[in-house]
């Protein structure tokens, strides 16, 4: 919420609209009432319609002008991502798409459609959703407000590159996925640092959090899940970003042009989870 104040934007952004992937708790939950307080419409996914409820109540509390929907998506499911991108398409408007969703951890598994877990929900997921609602986004984006795309990130990236040949046992980090700043779209990826106490977490190891929370040079930079969703919301809001990229119309980076071909092909309806793709 300091971001907000020191932005001086509450309030400010009524009449903007976001969509926040992931807000029934963590990260995207903290983004959304940072973002809520703005004045904004968001529209905020989960997977838990009870907690949907809830949570929409909750953030509508703040008394700020703004809309809040919850909208049941399961990033692990392509159908049910196109369903909820064509629930919110009867909107007119978006401004700015942060995809905040993410699992850590898992066990070794396949979705329904054939993808690796990590793989579907981090990545294809989100590039899907992205897809679905790009060309809203660019219809949004004005001289004065240019429309945004936010990705989470991580580091995990940097224990490998991306093995195409075993593209479902490498768990792939978001950060690969949408590197863009297309026409009057401007993309940036955040990495939120170090965040214990979330669901994200629910599946690692107590031993590994505890022995990590022990080393004292890695406890002093663990954040809070509302100091964490201080870079997205800075990210999402900040004046000092307006205007950044506007002349970067293609992906910034050769290196990610095969990962957005292939994740292209991936996503078609005609395409299932495939082994390999080299």
């Amino acid at each position: 919420m300091k971001i907000v104040r020191d932005q001086n934007m509450d309030g400010k952004l009524t009449g903007k609209v976001f969509f926040i992937t992931g807000c029934t708790s963590g990260l995207g939950l903290e983004t959304a009432r940072a973002i809520h307080a703005t004045g904004a419409d968001i529209y905020f996914t989960g997977r838990d319609a009870q907690k949907g409820k809830e949570i929409r109540e909750a953030l509508l509390r703040d008394g700020k002008p703004g809309k809040a929907e919850y909208v049941e998506m399961h990033l692990d499911s392509l159908g049910s991502v196109r369903a909820a991108a064509t629930e919110f398409l009867r909107s007119d408007k978006l401004n700015v798409l942060i995809c905040s969703a993410g699992v850590r951890c898992c066990l070794k598994g396949k979705t329904k459609d054939g993808f690796e877990l990590h793989f579907r929900i981090k990545h294809l997921g989100h590039f899907a959703l992205f897809q679905a609602l790009k060309d809203i986004l660019i219809a949004s984006s004005t001289a004065s407000f240019h429309s945004r795309f936010i990705s989470l990130s991580a580091s995990g990236h940097r224990q490998s590159g991306i093995r195409f040949d075993d593209i479902h046992f490498d768990k792939i980090e978001k950060n690969t996925s949408l590197f863009l700043a297309m026409r009057s779209l401007h993309g940036l990826a955040v990495h939120p640092g170090g965040i214990t106490g979330t669901s994200l977490n629910c599946l690692t190891p107590a031993d590994q959090i505890t022995a990590l929370v022990a080393i004292p040079d890695a406890a002093i930079c663990l954040k809070s899940a509302e100091q964490g969703a201080a870079t997205t919301v800075w990210a999402a809001i900040a004046k000092e970003l307006e205007g950044k990229g506007k002349d970067t119309q293609r992906i910034v980076r050769k290196a990610a042009s095969r990962p957005w071909e292939e994740s292209l092909r991936m996503i078609s309806p005609d395409t299932k989870g495939e082994a390999n793709v080299s």
